[in-house]
C-alpha cells in the first residue's frame, strides 16, 4: 500500500524535489537504524546515545540550525523539519521523537540569546551528536502557567545559586547539557531567566519517572540545591526569558500537531493492512460497510489535519504565524491522533493490546501528545484570547 504522506506530498503545493530527497535520507535511516531496534529500546526504557551520533551523521540533528555550528540550513525549509517528524513516525514510537529530537526545542533559546562563548561549546558537540541538551520549565506546582513557576536563582557575585525542582523533563537522566527556566527577581513573567546548567554539578541531581508510553525515552525530576552556576551561563538577559519561551512554544506545537497527525496515519496504515487480510464471517474485513466508514472518517480526520499543519508551516515561514490558530491547530492534530488510534485498535481487537503491535503503543502515548506544550483547555483559552473572543 502506498504511504499515505507519500501521496499527500505528490498533490501538494509545498513540497519539492528536495523535500522528496530529504524524505527518502529519513526512510533510510529509520528502516536502518530504527525499526529493528525500536521493541528493544521500548524494553529497556531509553535510546543509545550511538543512535544521536548516527542521526547527526545523516544531518537530522543538525537539519536547521546554523551552519556556523555545525548545523544545515542551504536548501532548508521547515518542511524538511516536519518530514523529519512524519518519517521518523512510521517506527510508530512517540518516546523516540520526544527523546532523539530534544534539541529542537531545547537548543534555540541558546542559539537566540546565548553568548558567543556559550554557543561554541553547546550547540557544535550537540548537533554532533556527542552530547544531549534538555529544556527544564515545567514543575511540580504547574506547567503551563510558566509566569509562575518558582525554582529560583539568586545572584551573588559570579555565581547563581539555584534551589527548586523541575518535572517531566524529557532525556532528564541522559542530557549532558540543561537550559533551565529560573526565577532571579519578582513574580510574574518579568522575573524569569534561562541558565545553562550541566550534568556533574554539585547539588543537582535526576530521579527517573515511570510511564504509562514513551518507554524509550527517560523522563526524569531534576533536583536543585544550591547549584551554584557560573554567572557566563545566563542565557540572554536576566529577566528576560518569558517571552522567548513563549515563541519556542509556537515551532513545538506545530511539531506536535505535525507529529501526531503522522502517527494517525501510521494506525490508519497497519490497520489497513490488516483488515485486508483478517477474514470474519466469510469475508475480508475491510468488505464491512461499518469498517470502510472508519477508514473514510479517519482519512477525512487525518487529510484536514494535515492541510492545517502545512498552511501553519507555510505561514511561519512568511512570518505570519498566529499563536491562537496554532493553539487550536495543536488540538486538532492531538484529537486525530485520540481518534485514530481508538478506531485502528478496534479494527485489530484483541491484536492491538498485544505488546510489539505499533497502535497498541501509539494508543498509549496519545495522552503525552494531548499534554504537552500545552493542555487542550490551555490551548483553547489561549486561542479564545489572541483571536478576540475576550
Amino acid at each position: 500500500m502506498p504511504n499515505m504522506f507519500d501521496q499527500w506530498r505528490k498533490r501538494s503545493p509545498y513540497y519539492n524535489e528536495s523535500h522528496e530527497e530529504w524524505s527518502t535520507t529519513v526512510k533510510k535511516f529509520v528502516a536502518r537504524e530504527i525499526e529493528p531496534n525500536i521493541d528493544a529500546w521500548e524494553r529497556a526504557g531509553t535510546l543509545p546515545r550511538e543512535l544521536h551520533r548516527k542521526a547527526a551523521e545523516v544531518g537530522i540533528l543538525g537539519l536547521g540550525f546554523p551552519e556556523e555550528y555545525g548545523g544545515i540550513t542551504e536548501g532548508v525549509d521547515r518542511f524538511h523539519g516536519l518530514i523529519t517528524g512524519i518519517e521518523m513516525a512510521q517506527a510508530g514510537a512517540g518516546g523516540l521523537l520526544a527523546s532523539l529530537m530534544i534539541h529542537g526545542v531545547a537548543l534555540p533559546p541558546v542559539i537566540a540569546a546565548g553568548s558567543t562563548a556559550i554557543k561554541e561549546r553547546v550547540v557544535p558537540s550537540v548537533l554532533a551528536g556527542a552530547k544531549i541538551i534538555a529544556l527544564g520549565v515545567t514543575e511540580p506546582s504547574g506547567g503551563s502557567d510558566v509566569a509562575a513557576l518558582k525554582t529560583r536563582a539568586e545572584r551573588r557575585g559570579d555565581r547563581y545559586i539555584v534551589n527548586g525542582s523541575k518535572i517531566f523533563i524529557t532525556s532528564g537522566m541522559r542530557a549532558d547539557y540543561y537550559v533551565v527556566a529560573v526565577r532571579t527577581g519578582g513574580p510574574g513573567a518579568r522575573g524569569i531567566s534561562l541558565l545553562l546548567l550541566e550534568k556533574g554539578m554539585k547539588g543537582f541531581t535526576q530521579t527517573p519517572l515511570e510511564k504509562m508510553g514513551w518507554h524509550c525515552s527517560d523522563t526524569a525530576t531534576l533536583y536543585f540545591e544550591d547549584v551554584e552556576v557560573p554567572a557566563e551561563n545566563l542565557i540572554g538577559e536576566e529577566g528576560g526569558a518569558f517571552r522567548g519561551l513563549m515563541a519556542n512554544f509556537n515551532g513545538e506545537r506545530i511539531g506536535i500537531a505535525s507529529s501526531s497527525n503522522a502517527f494517525a496515519m501510521v494506525c490508519l496504515e497497519d490497520a489497513l493492512t490488516w483488515a485486508r487480510e483478517r477474514e470474519t464471517f466469510g469475508m475480508k474485513l475491510n468488505q464491512n460497510q461499518a469498517i470502510r466508514h472508519k477508514f473514510a472518517e479517519m482519512s477525512r480526520q487525518i487529510l484536514a489535519t494535515q492541510a492545517w499543519v502545512d498552511r501553519a508551516c507555510d505561514s511561519v515561514m512568511r512570518g505570519q504565524d498566529d499563536a491562537g490558530e496554532i493553539a487550536l491547530l495543536k488540538i486538532q492534530g492531538t484529537r486525530t491522533l485520540e481518534y485514530c488510534a481508538r478506531e485502528a485498535a478496534q479494527i485489530l481487537g484483541g491484536a492491538s493490546y498485544l505488546r510489539g503491535c505499533k497502535i497498541e503503543r501509539i494508543y498509549r502515548e496519545v495522552r503525552p501528545n494531548v499534554i504537552a506544550g500545552g493542555s487542550e483547555e490551555i490551548m483553547l483559552d489561549l486561542a479564545a484570547k489572541q483571536l478576540g473572543y475576550v
